[in-house]
């Protein structure tokens, strides 16, 4: 979708900087510094011009966006104004003749109704006025119009025309990226409270329970654990970033066993080989807890055996590979594949096809879990973490 919606892009630039050329051939006619004919040097203005006002329109049809997409666009067509509007108001203007908004604005209203652009004339009584006629184009986003691109200046022209409807493609594109954005995050913040549903209902109560069985007997080890058990649910629910790093996660993890071992005692053993390297690297949040807690459950709960976990993260180069091994009862291949495919019923693996997904989703299939597991064989899984992906 993204790399579409790139290529899109590059193509509707494209086209505008031809359109533009047109404009703005001349100026860059008398500037013979520049290597290229004027038509290629107008081009690459465009590109460049296009590329500083895409940033603000990624956050999407504000007042705030539009005002500073105008100032970079302005340049652009080489006309005397520029406006944007949404559906109801005109957002921004960019040069003279803001006395003429309420004409904009009627001629917006047209456009937004029949999702078709048109040029008009403006009647202006001061003589010194630049602004005689105007070109709007509708901003499209999913096949819905959400506002419009007005371009005013002397008269009509065919290079304007074009421009106007190329460049108010394009920014419905980026207006179509920031909806994915929007969508990408909120999926991400869903994903999240999946995992933290998760965790809170039979983890919670067990976690708790074990605790008052020491408040009598042990009132010391009763507040130690009352005290991981704090710091665990503060972080699991806290609602700040996507991601953590290495050093927190395994913190949450470790706070996690303590408060397993309350419950199993010596049924549990863990062993960690951690490299130190690796600890300052950048990690989705909650993307190890719900590992950890699957080879426990699957180990402790469902088996009357002593339980090993093994957890190493080490430094591989560029990557970090994280390894969570256990001796647990394991399933079969098949039932794993229809987990991960999310169809092994509506609580079956949310936390290994939660993070399998996000971690998908952040750094590109490639980096999806690796698992190898077999009835009664325990289970691994593998993680690669990039450490320099932005």
């Amino acid at each position: 979708m993204s790399g579409l919606a790139v290529v899109t892009c590059g193509a509707l630039l494209f086209a505008a900087g031809l359109a533009a050329g047109h404009l703005l051939a001349r100026r860059s006619a008398e500037d013979s510094t520049g290597p290229g004919t004027p038509v290629e040097r107008a081009t690459f203005r465009t590109l460049h011009t296009a590329s500083l006002a895409a940033p603000p329109l990624r956050a999407g049809l504000t007042a705030d966006a539009a005002r500073k997409a105008l100032h970079r666009l302005r340049p652009l067509f080489g006309t005397a104004a520029l406006a944007l509007a949404d559906e109801d108001t005109l957002l921004a203007w960019e040069g003279p003749g803001r006395h003429h908004e309420h004409t904009a604005l009627d001629r917006v209203r047209q456009v937004l109704a029949t999702g078709r652009g048109r040029t008009f004339p403006v009647d202006c009584r001061e003589p010194d006025c630049p602004v005689r006629r105007g070109t709007v184009a509708p901003l499209t986003a999913d096949g819905r119009v959400l506002g419009a691109l007005v371009v005013l200046g002397a008269g009509e022209s065919a290079a304007v025309v074009r421009a106007t409807e190329e460049v108010a493609r394009w920014v419905s594109v980026q207006l179509e990226l920031a909806d994915l954005d929007r969508t990408r995050t909120g999926l991400a913040d869903a994903e999240i409270r999946a995992l933290r549903a998760q965790i809170s209902p039979h983890f919670v109560y067990n976690s708790l329970a074990a605790i008052a069985s020491f408040v009598r007997t042990d009132p010391e080890r009763a507040r130690e654990l009352l005290l991981e058990f704090a710091d665990f649910t503060r972080y699991s629910f806290r609602r700040h970033g996507e991601f953590t790093t290495l050093t927190e996660e395994l913190r949450a993890i470790e706070q996690f066993l303590e408060l397993v071992r309350a419950r199993f005692g010596q049924r549990l053993r863990v062993t960690l080989q951690i490299a130190p390297e690796v600890l300052p690297v950048a990690v989705p949040f909650l993307c190890l807890q719900p590992l950890v807690e699957n080879a426990v459950k699957h180990g402790l709960e469902e088996s009357v055996e002593r339980s090993r976990v093994t957890i190493a993260a080490l430094d591989e180069g560029a990557t970090v590979r994280i390894v969570i091994e256990d001796n647990g009862v394991g399933m079969e291949p098949d039932r794993l594949r229809r987990i991960l495919r999310g169809d092994g019923g509506p609580t079956a693996g949310i936390g290994l096809r939660n993070v399998d997904e996000r971690l998908r989703q952040v750094y590109g299939d490639e980096h999806g879990l690796v698992i190898e597991t077999g009835v009664g064989a325990g289970m691994k899984i593998t993680v690669l973490i990039p450490k320099y992906r932005a």
